[in-house]
């Protein structure tokens, strides 16, 4: 199903909480996403985010709510250390960021069709199956792509898995978990041909 992104759609950004260094490509982000206009999501920076530079979850206080009563939070590493390399987070080119957040809110969208008791065990089998990690990746990059963001999405891995300081190691995790861009690309022509019909 294709979502078109429309600069009118109204987001209500009462409900969010966003740090003012990043507020501009959080934002940016969140227009491609009018379902989520009345989800609370606050985005919070982490001084160390293990084995990721950012990670979207339910607030636990809200957890057992109903689906449209949950609360999130969208955990964003202060400092992006990939093997030698170290970026602040804030150094990272703005459509590159902008697609990072892009995927975080591509995974908000998946929780959000989620029961608590199937969002329970999805976080029992993110923790423990690597398939499963492949799985919500991939979910979370079509959820983007489908919105609208294929082009910021395609930068930040352009980003990644060019980037001369990054280790083969992790690009192979990225490679291995994420869609890749030739993928990517193949969604956006898809989504494209939808919208001609």
């Amino acid at each position: 199903m294709h979502f078109p992104h429309t600069m009118n759609e109204q987001i209500n950004f009462t409900n969010k909480k966003i740090p003012e260094s990043i507020t501009a490509e959080t934002l940016k982000a969140l227009s491609y996403y009018p379902a989520l206009k009345d989800t609370p999501i606050a985005f919070k920076f982490k001084k160390n985010i293990k084995k990721s530079t950012m990670q979207a979850q339910p607030i636990f206080g809200s957890f057992f709510r109903s689906r449209k009563n949950r609360e999130y939070v969208i955990l964003i590493s202060k400092r992006v250390k990939i093997d030698k390399e170290v970026f602040k987070i804030t150094d990272v080119p703005s459509d590159v960021l902008i697609g990072w957040i892009g995927h975080e809110l591509g995974h908000v969208m998946d929780y959000r069709e989620r029961g608590t008791i199937d969002m329970f065990f999805f976080g029992i089998k993110y923790l423990y199956s690597t398939g499963h990690i492949q799985e919500a990746e991939r979910a979370a990059d079509t959820f983007a792509v489908a919105h609208g963001m294929g082009d910021y999405i395609l930068k930040t891995k352009d980003f990644i898995l060019n980037h001369a300081d990054i280790s083969e190691a992790y690009k192979n995790r990225i490679r291995q978990l994420y869609l890749s861009p030739e993928e990517i690309m193949q969604l956006i022509e898809e989504h494209s041909d939808e919208e001609k019909v």
